[in-house]
């Protein structure tokens, strides 16, 4: 698992699935992260995210109802291990980068080497440059963590065909302390009707609230084997999970013929 010493990763989507410049990137961020509904609830520091992940005008808004949460914490989250599924190519396992910096038009962000190393003698643990090239569920999330966190290290993992329990146990290895986050990204249905991904979603949500990973398919959401890992862990610890928002592209900014389901949770 030897590593190049400085390998930057450069943004695959920055021009498409949210604005490459730079000042934009910045604006647009802030104005979701403002619009976004604010909690009633008291305030309990989140452990883990769940976000979407497509282009920002489509789940932007929903997204930044889960970032909101971090900017209270901002000054003691200090590392963040993020998972999202693979769209580009099939593999077995989890992957991680051979990057040591991931870069956004906001700029560069270290990759934890020392947790990465923590899995190295985990059989589904790879390294893989291909896996992270183009793939877009990680990257999108990039852009809000540096709005709304300080100075912080990444442990970025493409999640490919791994059980429930082999997320479980990659999640448990890098838990860490109240200076840790975890985010799962993860887009709910795709391509129904926009009643037909209402009821599809409020299914799936009930299911993620309720901490039944058993309940959720391929069908159901893309990051499905993130998030069953990430239930399994938070029923384990016995966490509690609260739906922030849950909307489809038919809110934000499509059509209501064939829509893309977004849910936002926070985990405490």
């Amino acid at each position: 698992m030897n590593q190049p010493s400085h390998l930057i990763r450069p943004p695959a989507v920055a021009g498409m699935f949210y604005p490459a410049d730079k000042d934009t990137l910045h604006h647009d961020v802030q104005q979701y992260l403002q619009q976004a509904t604010k909690t009633t609830e008291a305030f309990t520091p989140p452990k883990a995210i769940v976000v979407p992940h497509a282009g920002y005008i489509f789940s932007g808004p929903i997204a930044a109802s889960a970032y909101r949460q971090l900017i209270p914490v901002r000054d003691k989250i200090n590392r963040v291990v993020l998972l999202g599924p693979c769209h580009r190519i099939a593999f077995q396992g989890l992957a991680a980068p051979e990057a040591t910096s991931f870069n956004t038009p906001l700029g560069n962000i270290p990759i934890d080497q020392d947790s990465i190393q923590q899995l190295a003698n985990l059989p589904q643990l790879i390294i893989s440059e291909q896996a992270h090239r183009d793939e877009h569920s990680l990257e999108v999330q990039l852009p809000f963590l540096q709005e709304v966190l300080n100075d912080f290290s990444l442990i970025p993992l493409v999640v490919g065909d791994a059980s429930q329990q082999q997320v479980a146990e990659v999640i448990e290895r890098l838990w860490g302390d109240e200076h840790t986050l975890i985010v799962i990204s993860s887009d709910l249905s795709h391509y129904h009707n926009y009643q037909q991904a209402q009821q599809l979603d409020r299914s799936t949500s009930s299911a993620i609230t309720n901490l039944q990973p058993e309940l959720i398919n391929y069908e159901d959401a893309c990051g499905r084997n993130g998030l069953k890992g990430m239930l399994a862990v938070a029923q384990h610890k016995q966490l509690s999970v609260n739906l922030l928002d849950l909307r489809n592209s038919g809110d934000t900014a499509g059509d209501r013929e064939r829509v893309v389901g977004y849910g936002a949770y926070v985990i405490h």
